[in-house]
C-alpha cells in the first residue's frame, strides 16, 4: 500500500495523454462545464448528489484518502477476486475520490494504465499530485466528469471499469443510466466491477449503531437505497449488472473486521471520526438526525476507544463481461 501523507493545499497540474483510445477529449472543457450541468430534475439537489455536499471540506478528503487505504488493504489489494489482473491493462476507475485505488494499483501492476474520474475539482487535483509524488502520473490521468452524465472517452477502449462506494452519489433511478454508460466504454469481454457495502456498520457500540441508523435513513429518503436496510444496495448489485447487460455475473464478499491491537483499527476510528462530522448536514437535511445528535456522536467516539471495542464492516464485490 503506498504511504499517505499530509493533505495539502497545493496541487499539481498534470495534462492529458493523448497516446491511448481511453484518454480524456475535450477534458478541460468538461472541466469547466460539469458542475453547471442539469441533474435529475425529480429532486431538488445541490449541484453533486455526493453525500458529503462541500467537497471542499478538509476533513472529507482526509477521510476519503484514509478510507481508500483501508479498504483496499483489508479487502486484499485492488482486485483480490480477479483471477488474473495482468490482462487488465486499460481501466477506468468512477467516483476516485482522492485517487487511492487508482494509484495503487498502477503501483501494483506496472503495465497498467489507468484514468480516474470524479466530480469533485479539489478531490482530482489532490489525486494528481499524489499520483506525481508516486511516480505514476505518466500511467495514471485524472479528470474531472460527472459519472451519471456521458462519459468523455471513446466507446469500447477499457479492459476493467470500477466503481467503488457509488452508492455515495448513485441514486437508485441513476443506476440504468450509469451501467449502461459504464458498459458502452468497456471493451467486449472486459469487466464491470462495482463495489459497495452494508449501510450499517455493526458494532458493539450502542451509539454509533445509532449513527449508522441515521444515515441509512437518509440514504434511503435521497434515493440512495432501494430499501430502508442495511443491505438496501448491495442485495441488488448482481441484478443491476446482469439486467442492464454484463454476463457471467459474480460476487465476493468481505467481512472486515475492527478491535484493539488489529490493523487498521485507527484507520476506522479516524474514518468514523470525519464520516459522522461531514455527513451530519446529509442527515440532517433528510431529517433523520436526533435532537442530541452531538451528543451520540461524542459518546460514539468515547465508547470506540474503550479496549473491547469491536465493529465489522461488511462488503460485496459484483463483476461481469460485457458480451
Amino acid at each position: 500500500m503506498y504511504n499517505s501523507e499530509q493533505v495539502s493545499n497545493t496541487y499539481l497540474e498534470q495534462g492529458t495523454s493523448k497516446r491511448q483510445c481511453c484518454s480524456a477529449r475535450n477534458s478541460k472543457q468538461k472541466e469547466r462545464n460539469v458542475v453547471a450541468s442539469p441533474f435529475d430534475p425529480r429532486v431538488n439537489d445541490n449541484p453533486s448528489t455526493y453525500f458529503v455536499q462541500d467537497r471542499k471540506n478538509k476533513k472529507e478528503l482526509t477521510r476519503v484518502m484514509i478510507q481508500d487505504q483501508m479498504i483496499t488493504a483489508a479487502m486484499g489489494g485492488v482486485l483480490p477476486e480477479q483471477a488474473d489482473p495482468m490482462i487488465f491493462r486499460h481501466v477506468l476507475d468512477v467516483g476516485c475520490g482522492t485517487g487511492g485505488w487508482s494509484i495503487q494499483a498502477a503501483l501494483t501492476y506496472p503495465a497498467m494504465s489507468l484514468v480516474g474520474i470524479d466530480i469533485s475539482q479539489r478531490m482530482i487535483e489532490y489525486a494528481r499530485a499524489q499520483a506525481k509524488a508516486h511516480q505514476v502520473n505518466d500511467r495514471v490521468k485524472f479528470h474531472v466528469m460527472d459519472a451519471l452524465h456521458t462519459l468523455d472517452f471513446s466507446a469500447a477502449c477499457f479492459d476493467l471499469v470500477n466503481l467503488r462506494f457509488g452508492c455515495s452519489f448513485v441514486r437508485t433511478w441513476d443506476w440504468p443510466k450509469l451501467l449502461t454508460e459504464l458498459l458502452r466504454l468497456t471493451r467486449p469481454g472486459g469487466v464491470v466491477r462495482v463495489t459497495e457495502s452494508h449501510a450499517v456498520a455493526p458494532s458493539n457500540s450502542s451509539a454509533l449503531t445509532q449513527l449508522f441508523e441515521m444515515f441509512q435513513c437518509a440514504l434511503y429518503r435521497s434515493g440512495h437505497l432501494f430499501e430502508q436496510k442495511s443491505t438496501g444496495i448491495i442485495d441488488h448489485l448482481v441484478r443491476l449488472l446482469d439486467q442492464y447487460g454484463c454476463e457471467g455475473v459474480q460476487e465476493k464478499t468481505y467481512t472486515l473486521d475492527y478491535r484493539e491491537g488489529k490493523i487498521g483499527e485507527r484507520s476506522y476510528y479516524e474514518n468514523i471520526m470525519r464520516l459522522f462530522q461531514t455527513m451530519r448536514p446529509f442527515i440532517q437535511k433528510w431529517n433523520c438526525a436526533s435532537k442530541d445528535y452531538e451528543a451520540v456522536y461524542r459518546q460514539a467516539l468515547k465508547e470506540m476507544q474503550q479496549p473491547n471495542f469491536h465493529a465489522t464492516w461488511n462488503l460485496l464485490t459484483a463483476w461481469g463481461s460485457k458480451p
